[in-house]
């Protein structure tokens, strides 16, 4: 097994429920933590035996950018099912920080995490 991360995924996308919000896009910023089992490629070298994590963030980039979405848990959890639709994923964990949401603040996170329920 191996944990693979994203880190620091800046997309731009339509986030939040006030009219200000719905009309101009905002960043998100997006980490990714993936425990897949890569243990074929580490023994024969090959990207088909591999848990291909620039395929998985291009399904993610496509999902944020084209999206549109009223609360941070519901655009961080689809980022989860996208990622846990990969049968190679034992468990992953995603954290979406929408910057500037508060006054005084740098950001807002929502962070959830997902376990496959056949692995122990």
């Amino acid at each position: 097994m191996a944990i693979i991360r994203v880190k620091n995924l800046l997309i731009r996308t339509f986030i939040g429920f006030n009219e200000e919000e719905l009309r101009n896009k905002q960043d998100v910023v997006i980490n990714m933590t993936i425990r897949a089992d890569v243990d074929m490629a580490i023994a024969n070298d090959e990207v088909e035996n591999s848990y291909n994590y620039k395929t998985i963030t291009k399904k993610v980039i496509v999902l944020v950018q084209e999206g549109q979405f009223k609360m941070l848990e519901n655009l961080t959890q689809q980022i989860l099912d996208v990622i846990m639709e990969n049968p190679q994923v034992e468990w992953a964990r995603v954290e979406v920080d929408k910057p500037h949401a508060l006054r005084f603040a740098e950001s807002v996170s929502i962070e959830l995490e997902a376990y496959r329920k056949d692995v122990s």
